[in-house]
This record gives structure tokens, sequence and C-alpha cells, in this order.
């Protein structure tokens, strides 16, 4: 069933419209959800959790990307549970090491306090990734927004694991360079 289709059976509050959601967007969120998290069961529960908030925000919101839409209802709720483990000290998994990565990239939270910050930073984000190439821009993609492992990038890339790791840490050094002229404070 295409997107248009299962978006109305939200719309039309018809439950048929979770059920083909699983169908075609299940793996995908599973995947998101997994890649954070490391766990089965919290990622199973986290996509039982993207298909209740879809319920509940379609309507008002008419998605104009389903999938887009989707994960990112997955990753916001993954990385919830993911910090909720950080500070019990349990849960294994890509975000870790991801975040370690992003560090020298990124301004801390406690740097953009207000939400216009925030927004900010998001916007001067999106400038840097178009205007990177799509192979750099995807490989940036697969690493920070869908969490994949350096192994699984390279394997559907079709690359060696070190040539994925020169262009993450070349990306990296030109994010932090392209925020440094962007005026972003780090701490």
């Amino acid at each position: 069933m295409n997107d248009e289709k299962i978006v109305e059976l939200y719309w039309q509050r018809d439950e048929t419209a979770i059920t083909e959601t699983d169908k075609k967007y299940g793996k995908y969120c599973y995947t998101i959800a997994y890649n954070i998290l490391g766990n089965r069961e919290d990622s199973e529960e986290c996509v039982n959790d993207t298909y209740t908030r879809a319920w509940n925000n379609i309507p008002p919101k008419k998605p104009s990307v389903l999938s887009t839409f989707l994960g990112k209802i997955t990753r916001n709720l993954a990385l919830d549970i993911y910090d909720k483990y950080s500070a019990q000290k349990r849960g294994s998994s890509q975000a870790s090491l991801v975040l370690d990565e992003l560090k020298d990239c990124i301004p801390s939270p406690d740097t953009t306090e207000k939400e216009i910050d925030n927004k900010e930073l998001a916007e001067k984000l999106s400038r840097f990734l178009k205007s990177l190439d799509s192979e750099s821009r995807n490989i940036f993609l697969q690493r920070y927004w869908y969490l994949l492992s350096v192994k699984e990038i390279a394997r559907g890339f079709l690359f060696t694991e070190s040539k994925v790791k020169m262009n993450l840490m070349r990306t990296r050094n030109k994010l932090k360079a392209f925020l440094e002229k962007e005026g972003v404070e780090y701490e």
C-alpha cells in the first residue's frame, strides 16, 4: 500500500493504518531503534510506541514523507530510552560511540540554552549537509542519524571500513570548521 493511502487510513481513524504501517515500515523503524538501543525487547517496544505516536499525531498532521515522519518518531523515542538507560548505567549501542565522535563538532547542550539557538543550529546543520556531496552526506546520515556501525556502512557502500572512517573524519572536520565559521561557540 502506498504512503498516501496509509495516511488516509489514519485520517479515517481506521486501525488498519497501523497494520499497514507495520508491514511497510516495521523493519525500518526496528532497525533505527535497535541501532540506538542495542536491545531487542526495548526496540520492539519503541516501534510499538512509534505507531501509537503516529496514531495520535495523524491527524492533525499530514506527513508528506511517511518514512521520515516515522523514522523521526522512532529515533526520538529510542534516544529518550537510551538517555534513561545511560542514567542507570545500562544499555549498549552505537549511540555512545556516535556521541563521542561528534562531541568535538557539536556544542554541548548547555551552551545552547534556548530553543531558538537549537533551531538555528538545526538550520546550520541542514545547510552543511546540503553542501556535502551525495556520498559523504549519505555516509554521515547513516552514521549519525541512523546510528549504523562503520562496518554496516562499509558493507552497504561496498567500501572498506578505513574508507568510511576517513570519510567520517573528514566530514566531521568540515562540520566543525563550518560551524566555527557560522559563529557557533564551544565550551
